[in-house]
């Protein structure tokens, strides 16, 4: 059983329900992160967006989370008020409000990652320098597929 390509259609497959698999229990584990730090699911990932991006405006969170621009004002509230984020005026436009993790915060949230962290090392620690390389690329351009099929979803839901 070949593809096109000659890739096995089997190991394909398996490939593929691996990573679903592996994406169902990565939401559960943030959802049970979200829940022992005492924030909600979407107010730790979008924590850690702004971790990720460094200060936006609540137009490019809305943009990037897919959220109403109410609900991501709602949840700006939230992470304000619980230490995570604060507002700031862009220094380039002081007309502009910028949205920006507090870095003690942003540590805190790392530090529950910590077992997790230690066993995805300790995990690929047996792996060459290679395959790791192999790997990185390959979760990296995995992202970028996420990433696009997420850029459609929303299209599709701004054009309905």
């Amino acid at each position: 059983m070949s593809s096109d390509n000659g890739v096995n259609s089997v190991l394909l497959e398996s490939l593929t329900h691996s990573l679903q698999r592996y994406g169902m229990r990565s939401v559960l584990f943030q959802q049970n992160m979200a829940q022992k730090i005492g924030v909600t699911h979407t107010d730790l990932k979008t924590a850690e967006i702004l971790n990720e991006t460094g200060p936006i405006t609540a137009g490019e969170l809305s943009k990037i989370t897919g959220l109403s621009t109410g609900s991501v004002t709602a949840l700006i509230n939230r992470l304000e008020i619980s230490g995570y984020v604060k507002r700031e005026r862009d220094q380039n436009d002081g007309r502009r409000v910028m949205i920006a993790p507090i870095s003690e915060r942003q540590d805190q949230i790392k530090s529950h990652y910590q077992s997790l962290s230690s066993a995805t090392k300790n995990l690929c620690s047996v792996y060459s320098e290679q395959e790791l390389k192999f790997i990185i690329q390959f979760v990296e351009d995995i992202t970028k597929i996420m990433d696009k099929e997420n850029d459609k979803l929303m299209s599709e839901r701004e054009g309905s």
